[in-house]
């Protein structure tokens, strides 16, 4: 049976990861992979979610299955993480989810159970596994532009050009702020504008909030939306808790369905039920459990804002040195853009060619696209990476 299974291609990321090991240089950097880093390269625990899990192992009493849309305490801590009051707690369905990836692809399925013939629009580019999960499911996809090459900023004209040839029950996936892989994001104008389209063309926004927190500030980084959410009458919304409370390998995530009354707010927390009924049956509680505990305890919480805050300003602190540096070394200010971008990615604008180069002369290894996480480097790294830019000729 197996010898009828067909090779699947190598998650380009993965592959990196792989290479960066291998290499025995010590002034290697590693900009790839996405997750968060100190200083000393290391991706920590944080001290809110050690104390909460302390709190949890003196409590917890049981490890028996909690319901089939996970703690409604956690999905009523977070839903009120993201969107505040902006949406009448009547109209949201809710189920967690294990990680954002989890949730994403249980709103693609979501999507194939109402509207199998939908089409869902991707910006261009996006997160790889946002086109990966759709082909995988059979959904029909397209793209809308959104990341200007040249300027490294939003083409704002070029994406409503293109969406304007989205069709009523058609999907606009949306990344909710720190676009990934750019760093480029929408202003609070262009998501009112966003908003307004939606409606106008009877479309379903699926908003992927990864990042809260790591741009702006947690109420900034969620303003979109928020907007979104408070102008269209459907939406879907998946958050990820694996950056902002570094819960990675916890896979906690939810995803949550705006319904424009009660009565279809139900049915949809019937079906994000069966959803996961269908796929793992009870989602996974730790992690939700830490995170719940967090959002609603007031000294926890403090605890994690300053240290979120700490985190934020960490990588706002990078992006300058690096875009100073640049200027100094180039005498333009081609690089400002970095310092403007927000969250853990930047696209440099290389070629695959000058990002080969880095990595064979430099020991720089971000992907092939020129995607960096700028949460990869620390004080020492930002001249090594500075210099490789230059003398790669990007």
């Amino acid at each position: 049976m197996f010898e009828h299974l067909k090779a699947q291609p190598q998650d380009k990321i993965m592959a990196l990861m792989i290479a960066f090991r291998e290499d025995t240089r010590d002034n290697k950097v590693d900009l790839g992979v996405g997750v968060y880093k100190d200083p000393t390269g290391n991706t920590p625990v944080m001290k809110a979610v050690k104390n909460a899990e302390k709190q949890l192992w003196e409590a917890e009493t049981t490890k028996s299955y909690t319901a089939l849309g996970g703690d409604p305490a956690f999905v009523k801590a977070l839903s009120t993480l993201v969107l505040a009051d902006s949406v009448d707690e009547a109209r949201l369905a809710g189920a967690a989810q294990p990680g954002g990836t989890g949730a994403i692809h249980q709103a693609i399925e979501l999507v194939k159970m109402a509207n199998p013939g939908a089409t869902i629009w991707l910006s261009a580019p996006t997160w790889p596994n946002h086109p990966s999960i759709i082909k995988h499911l059979g959904m029909k996809m397209a793209e809308y532009r959104y990341f200007d090459n040249d300027s490294r900023a939003v083409d704002f004209a070029g994406m409503m050009a293109d969406l304007g040839n989205v069709t009523t029950g058609d999907v606009v996936l949306l990344h909710g702020c720190c676009h990934n892989p750019t760093g480029a994001n929408l202003t609070t104008a262009e998501w009112e504008e966003v908003a307004d389209f939606l409606v106008k063309k009877g479309a379903l926004p699926l908003i992927d909030i990864a990042y809260q927190g790591f741009g702006d500030g947690l109420d900034a980084d969620a303003e979109g939306t928020r907007i979104v959410c408070s102008t269209v009458p459907e939406a879907l919304v998946a958050a990820s808790c694996s950056k902002n409370f570094g819960v990675y390998r916890e896979r906690t995530g939810l995803l949550l369905a705006v319904s424009p009354d009660e009565e279809k707010q139900k049915l949809a927390q019937q079906n994000l039920t069966h959803l996961n009924r269908q796929n793992f049956s009870f989602p996974p509680d730790h992690g939700a459990r830490v995170v719940q505990m967090i959002l609603t305890d007031p000294a926890l919480r403090q605890e994690w804002e300053t240290e979120l805050e700490e985190v934020r300003t960490g990588m706002l602190r990078l992006r300058k040195s690096l875009a100073d540096g640049l200027r100094q070394r180039t005498n333009s200010d081609n690089f400002d853009f970095i310092a403007d971008h927000r969250g853990m990615f930047s696209r440099l604008g290389a070629t695959p060619e000058q990002v080969e180069h880095m990595r064979e002369k430099h020991g720089i290894y971000m992907v092939g696209d020129s995607r960096m996480n700028i949460a990869g480097l620390n004080d020492k790294t930002v001249d090594i990476l500075a210099d490789a830019i230059v003398d790669a000729g990007v």
